[in-house]
């Protein structure tokens, strides 16, 4: 049988480049079948940073049952992710780990047929949608935080229920009541078994639950689109189902079903991991908490007033915070690529068919482009010090054609909550909190973040 994530299912894919094609790359197989694949997930950062102190910029290593090239820094990020010479195919570096469960999704397509699905999508996140999500998050943040005042809670888990609901408002236009938590189960195994040791759906294994999980989503959204084609639905969903395509044709069933399984994760476990990285951040420095809290003050917000769309770009502070949470914990630590054409990068030739990855979080905490890596400081992301970077330094979206459909809607998002939150309470954090994070497939803290909101004023 060929599963959906395999070579032999997919006879388009370039063949592997053979390991004796790699050998004169410096780097280590690890261990006869696993290769390094436990000693990557165990502590992905040391590892990371063992493998670069100890061949440079460009590593061979084998994890996951594939040989792959690790290329490290600004100009890896940029020569992979901005592919000006289309040399780098996503589907081929992501479909092995995810095709199995986010088959077709934006992510996992390739140019001409990437650009017309990205085209399509991108019609619910023009400005008149995006004021629509902005109410909705408005109310639905709202409403949730007001019960957090002096609560002890894991912010993680506090904040990942939240952010399913708000995506099921926003992108899917209905409340997921008493199905909330098999939708936020079904999601949760779809992520955990994108790094699966085993890659096959062998009952009782990760994969097996990550495919089920994918069923049934899948299933649910199925249901919905008959009635969303025909409706007049401002959220996503409704949208996306009665979009058409360059020739005038709507998409396929299927074809829904794919993206909105690949959009629904992205849009509240990416959000999840980085609004929990910048409260974690803020709890720590009560300092820049308060600038952040003056600067949403000076706003003028009466207690029933949210964060208005046409306000957003008055809370510069915040950008800056929250660029710094995703330069400290991006939430899509490395992304992969084959290549399609032999290549060249840190004077090697590298052959078609070889797996690459860049490693977004290594790039984000190297001294040499960000002094003290681990110090939170948001006025890094001030206008002449972003310019005098490499503009492929940060790259927590992407970059390129690949460029995170959904990065606007993050924005907006954390910056809603960071107004309700700040003008209600002041964030306490116990200091030994938030410190050991699962570090992939989407960073996590082991301890979920304890945290109390205490009420100011």
């Amino acid at each position: 049988m060929a599963f959906a994530h395999t070579h032999a299912a997919n006879r388009h894919w370039l063949p592997r480049a053979s390991s004796k094609t790699l050998a004169h790359i410096p780097g280590e197989d690890g261990p006869p079948i696993v290769g390094n694949t436990f000693r990557m997930l165990k502590d992905p950062r040391a590892f990371g940073r063992r493998m670069f102190d100890r061949y440079g910029p460009i590593y061979r290593n084998r994890a996951f049952g594939d040989t792959m090239l690790n290329l490290i820094g600004p100009e890896a990020n940029e020569l992979v992710l901005f592919d000006r010479d289309k040399i780098f195919s996503s589907e081929q570096g992501w479909g092995p780990l995810l095709n199995l469960l986010f088959p077709r999704g934006l992510m996992l397509m390739d140019f001409e047929k990437h650009r017309a699905d990205r085209r399509t999508l991108s019609v619910a996140f023009k400005p008149e949608p995006m004021r629509h999500y902005a109410e909705q998050l408005n109310r639905g943040i709202a409403r949730e935080v007001r019960g957090w005042a002096n609560r002890p809670m894991r912010f993680y888990d506090a904040i990942k229920a939240l952010t399913l609901d708000l995506a099921a408002e926003s992108f899917l236009g209905m409340e997921l009541g008493p199905e909330a938590k098999r939708v936020n189960q079904a999601f949760v195994d779809e992520v955990q078994a994108s790094v699966a040791p085993i890659r096959y759906p062998v009952p009782g294994t990760p994969m097996a639950r990550g495919v089920a999980g994918r069923r049934y989503l899948i299933d649910l959204f199925k249901r919905e689109i008959p009635r969303r084609r025909d409706g007049d639905g401002q959220d996503f969903f409704s949208h996306f189902c009665r979009a058409t395509d360059e020739q005038g044709r709507p998409l396929s069933d299927d074809a829904i079903a794919d993206h909105m399984n690949f959009l629904m994760m992205a849009a509240h476990d990416t959000i999840t991991s980085s609004a929990t990285s910048l409260v974690l951040l803020l709890g720590r420095h009560g300092a820049w908490q308060e600038r952040l809290r003056d600067e949403i003050m000076a706003l003028g917000l009466n207690d029933d007033e949210g964060l208005a769309y046409g306000q957003l770009d008055r809370l510069t502070l915040t950008d800056y915070a929250f660029k710094e949470a995703l330069r400290w914990m991006p939430p899509v630590p490395s992304i992969p690529r084959r290549a399609l054409k032999d290549f060249e990068f840190g004077g090697y030739r590298i052959p078609a068919g070889t797996q690459v990855g860049v490693s977004v979080a290594f790039t984000h905490h190297m001294p040499e482009i960000w002094p003290d890596p681990h110090v939170f400081d948001p006025l890094r992301f001030e206008p002449e010090k972003v310019r005098a970077r490499h503009r492929f330094a940060w790259v927590p979206f992407g970059g390129g054609a690949h460029m995170c459909l959904g990065l606007h809607f993050a924005e907006m998002q954390i910056r809603i909550l960071m107004t309700q939150l700040l003008r209600r309470y002041r964030i306490e954090v116990p200091e030994d909190a938030g410190h050991d994070w699962q570090a992939w497939p989407i960073p996590r803290p082991k301890d979920g973040l304890p945290v109390r909101f205490v009420p100011i004023g």
